[in-house]
């Protein structure tokens, strides 16, 4: 089979994307206690940036009607969906304030901890840099809990399951 290469201009955004879909991501819910209420978002913007001190990342876009209130809020968590929580992400691509179909809790601080994901962030806000048409929220890791299990996986625009090649 031959591989051919598409060549993609950078200003070309429907290309850029589809080659930007070629990566293959984990599938997270944020969530984080608003004005009106829990509110989350489904972001597939996650990655790890330190363990000491325990640092990770997520990218909302500025162009989201539920930007503001998970810019200016001062604690989140990040959910790590599982491969059979498709119905969990969905949920919070359409909406922000679903909980209703949940299992959660509120912790203290206010932040709405969703129950049975694959591993859970609980964070605080540490900063914020500009990036484009989204930012970059780096939050300092309070706790952390997970459980066994496959991750959700989001690729080319579809979800997907882990598959172990050894």
């Amino acid at each position: 089979m031959d591989k051919v290469a598409t060549q993609v201009s950078p200003q070309d955004g429907r290309a850029l994307r589809q080659a930007l879909g070629r990566f293959a991501t984990g599938v997270t819910v944020i969530t984080t206690g608003a004005d009106t209420g829990p509110l989350g978002i489904t972001a597939n913007s996650f990655a790890s940036v330190s363990l000491d001190p325990p640092l990770v990342l997520w990218a909302p876009a500025k162009s989201s009607s539920r930007f503001k209130p998970f810019t200016e809020c001062d604690n989140f968590a990040i959910h790590v969906a599982a491969d059979d929580q498709v119905a969990l992400a969905d949920t919070f691509v359409k909406e922000g304030d679903a909980f209703d179909k949940l299992d959660w809790w509120r912790h203290d601080d206010g932040t709405p901890l969703i129950e049975d994901c694959l591993a859970r962030f609980h964070c605080t806000t540490e900063t914020i840099h500009d990036a484009g048409d989204h930012v970059i929220v780096i939050g300092r890791v309070l706790s952390a809990v997970h459980r066994d299990g496959a991750p959700l996986i989001f690729a080319g625009g579809k979800y997907g399951q882990f598959t172990r090649l050894d």
